[in-house]
């Protein structure tokens, strides 16, 4: 038990005293109360803190396991804490460390710094998710080759993904479809860099990158070329897949796309087999489909579900919206063909800001939509079951 008069670490030699005197069992139980007392201390001051870092240091290396651990966790809750009691709740703290990351009001840069140099990859998660990092925690971060790492970072919303930061997540985005999901839900990133991670994305960001190049102009996509030579049977391509859709005959349509788009077999079946329509739709507008003749397309080519009609005005919206040209670059993307860091140059920004709104403010019956389902009607066009 520690008399009242210790709690402000006054006594300093009546410790050493004690440590000296007694047993392992008594440093254990000198630590446990110490850490205690200086956790209930509240806000210490200087002498004070610079008092209990002496006998902390003496403490911590001649104390057994079980009690370190303890005393760690316990110190872990105090107000304030110096770089160096830190790196002995580190140090010490065991299993409860990475609570401890996680929860500190603050942590010291060198305290991180020596977390991540000890390549810790759940420790250096946690720290990946906290809001007061610095550059200099932040670069030695992103050096990490970490899918856990690069989680975290994408999720924090207190980063700004901009300069050497948005190359680096974009990137990953690129290998890790749980850091391109992370990235989607953010309002600060550009879903546009999202473009060559859209197959792994839900079906709310698959629409979020369509929606991103919306009213922006984008570098000469290198598929353009092949694109111009087709377009002149653009109203042929479209009568070809709604008769394909229509009768459920997506293998051939597989190979139809295959064909025209350059994409391998494997990312040409998941397009046919898209029943969102989102990956059928950057095709259809790639290659100048009008939003009248590519909804009658879309509608056999998407699942019939509460959220139909809710989808195709999306879209009726997004035929207006984004170019030809976007679209053939944004295919250029899946293809690998393309630098998309060009599009954070200015030239390349949007006209307007993009809102996540933007889609979900079309009309649910759009006009567009009415007529293409009236025009199948007269045509007599059979319904994909």
């Amino acid at each position: 038990m520690v008399p009242p008069d210790m709690l402000g670490f006054q006594p300093y030699e009546t410790f050493q005293l004690l440590i000296e005197t007694g047993g392992v069992d008594r440093t254990n139980t000198l630590l446990i109360a110490a850490c205690d007392a200086y956790a209930r201390r509240g806000k210490p001051t200087v002498p004070e803190m610079e008092q209990f870092e002496a006998l902390a240091g003496r403490l911590f290396p001649i104390a057994g396991p079980q009690a370190r651990a303890k005393g760690a966790a316990i110190l872990g809750r105090a107000e304030m804490l110096s770089p160096a009691l830190e790196r002995l709740v580190v140090e010490n703290i065991g299993e409860d460390l990475i609570p401890f990351l996680e929860g500190a009001v603050e942590l010291s840069d060198q305290t991180m710094l020596d977390t991540i140099a000890r390549y810790d990859v759940p420790a250096c998660a946690t720290l990946a998710a906290r809001a007061d990092l610095s550059n200099v925690v932040l670069a030695k971060l992103f050096q990490m080759n970490s899918r856990k790492v690069y989680r975290a970072l994408a999720a924090n919303t207190h980063i700004v993904p901009r300069g050497a930061y948005l190359s680096a997540l974009a990137r990953s985005a690129q290998m890790d479809h749980l850091v391109a999901e992370a990235l989607g839900k953010r309002d600060d990133f550009d879903a546009a860099l999202l473009a060559p991670a859209f197959f792994d994305l839900s079906d709310e960001h698959r629409v979020k990158v369509i929606q991103a190049f919306a009213n922006r102009t984008t570098p000469t996509a290198p598929i353009s070329r092949t694109i111009e030579q087709l377009s002149v049977a653009t109203g042929e391509l479209t009568k070809a897949l709604m008769k394909l859709f229509s009768e459920n005959r997506r293998p051939e349509v597989t190979r139809l796309l295959a064909q025209i788009t350059g994409l391998d077999e494997v990312r040409c079946g998941q397009i046919a087999h898209d029943v969102t329509g989102a990956s059928l739709f950057v095709i259809l507008r790639a290659f100048g489909s009008t939003a009248y003749d590519g909804l009658k397309v879309l509608i056999h080519a998407t699942s019939h579900d509460s959220e139909r009609s809710r989808a195709l005005a999306d879209f009726a919206t997004l035929f207006g919206a984004v170019s030809p040209e976007s679209m053939a670059y944004l295919m250029s993307a899946w293809r690998g063909e393309v630098n998309l860091l060009e599009l954070s140059k200015p030239q390349h920004q949007p006209f307007t800001q993009a809102s996540r709104r933007t889609a979900s403010l079309a009309p649910a019956h759009n006009p567009v939509v009415d007529q293409a389902i009236e025009a199948l009607a007269k045509i007599g066009v059979r319904r994909a079951s």
